[in-house]
């Protein structure tokens, strides 16, 4: 073997090994404001446990007083103008009714409940799109950049907008 290389190969792997205890050596140096640092993360997370604290004994005093200030929108169920634009009979909360869901990813969201327009309306397409990716290969094809749209519609009872913008989606897309 050629001693010139076998010189190289040396001073190659002597040079990294110094170079990885000079960096062990000198790099514990440039966290100076760890602890400073530490100490603004526990006081963020404590933050946020009380703001997340407060939130819930909110939203529990809200289910059990009455704000006049504040306003739930409720949309009753039409079962017969949804029949009369789609010609057949409509259940309330059949997520199949958005273009792009069958009865199999139905059963999905249901798992990972999600039954109604409402709640598949309020998820994000994120989130639609993990339900199906964690459900297998045959469920990753689908695109579910609509359905949420589309459920927002079914749950006010838009359904000649809905119908009408269905027409022109291909499988929810």
């Amino acid at each position: 073997m050629n001693t010139c290389i076998l010189i190289h190969f040396i001073v190659g792997i002597l040079s990294a090994i110094f170079g990885y205890l000079l960096g062990r050596l000198f790099g514990k140096r440039s966290c100076g404001n760890c602890d400073e640092w530490q100490g603004k993360i526990i006081t963020l997370e404590k933050e946020l446990s009380d703001c997340k604290d407060k939130n819930s004994s909110l939203h529990k005093q809200s289910l059990t007083t009455a704000t006049p200030q504040k306003s739930v929108i409720s949309y009753a169920f039409d079962s017969g103008l949804a029949k009369s634009i789609f010609g057949k009979n409509i259940k309330e909360n059949d997520l199949t009714v958005v273009e792009g869901i069958g009865p199999k990813i139905q059963n999905l969201f249901h798992k990972n409940n999600i039954k109604t327009w409402k709640s598949l309306s309020n998820c994000s397409v994120q989130k639609c799109q993990s339900i199906l990716d964690d459900a297998g290969e045959a469920y990753r094809i689908h695109n579910p950049g609509t359905w949420p749209k589309q459920a927002r519609l079914a749950y006010e009872g838009k359904w000649e907008k809905l119908h009408k913008w269905q027409e022109e989606l291909d499988g929810g897309r």
